[in-house]
């Protein structure tokens, strides 16, 4: 009896052109309705890859299409990232355990604290551990995040420092609240890999001089990840 293959959905927000230049002539067109979406196909798995666009609603949306449309097995992001820390310069590498959506506020009238829902236990919404300490243990360089998401471009270092100080994030980017929220509800594992682009003091200038080259590196790591651990999992 032949195996079923591991569907495998990959959502990736502005850095497609790593992706189209990584995979090439191996990608297929997947035909969908709102989204541009790409097949991979190989002897162990279907990766889908959703070019979702820039931000939170985008990000949901794209999960939400590859679980209940595709019916992805598991879910994997890869992107740039802002670094709040000394620590997070540029080209770094991170995986994030968990996430804060720190645009999110219903603290005035629920009395709840400033970013937190109301079925989480706190303002950390967890990836999937397995997942995490899976890729962990083929790729020990990649540094255990909290990853502060929401729908702004952090530039400005005093703003990058507020975020760790209120949060203790490390990193700090525009899709994984969406995606970690909606893979969480469905019940479907996460894997979330980060690259930092603009570090602490670096703003918009920094990302536009990384943003190649740091999203070609995550990629690389990635595509690692998917082929050792994520289709035995």
């Amino acid at each position: 009896m032949e195996k079923t293959k591991k569907r495998i959905g990959m959502i990736v927000a502005v850095e497609i052109a790593a992706v189209m230049k990584k995979y090439a002539d191996r990608l297929e067109d997947y035909p969908a309705r709102g989204f541009e979406v790409n097949r991979l196909i190989s002897e162990e798995y279907e990766l889908y890859i959703v070019n979702s666009g820039a931000g939170e609603i985008a990000s949901a949306s794209a999960a939400q299409f590859l679980i209940s449309e595709i019916g992805v097995d598991l879910i994997v992001n890869f992107g740039v990232v802002g670094g709040l820390t000394p620590e997070m310069t540029v080209a770094k590498l991170a995986i994030v355990t968990d996430v804060v959506h720190y645009d999110y506020d219903v603290s005035e009238y629920i009395g709840y604290r400033k970013a937190q829902y109301a079925n989480y236990p706190s303002v950390y919404i967890p990836a999937t551990r397995s997942l995490v300490d899976a890729a962990l243990a083929i790729e020990p360089g990649l540094k255990p995040v909290i990853c502060a998401s929401g729908d702004k471009f952090i530039g400005n270092p005093d703003r990058k420092w507020a975020l760790h100080e209120e949060y203790n994030a490390d990193i700090c980017e525009m899709e994984a609240a969406g995606i970690v929220l909606t893979a969480n509800r469905s019940g479907v594992p996460c894997l979330l890999i980060k690259a930092v682009s603009d570090s602490m003091g670096g703003g918009a200038e920094e990302f536009a001089a990384e943003f190649e080259r740091c999203a070609s590196i995550c990629l690389d790591t990635v595509d690692k990840i998917i082929r050792t651990v994520l289709i035995s999992e």
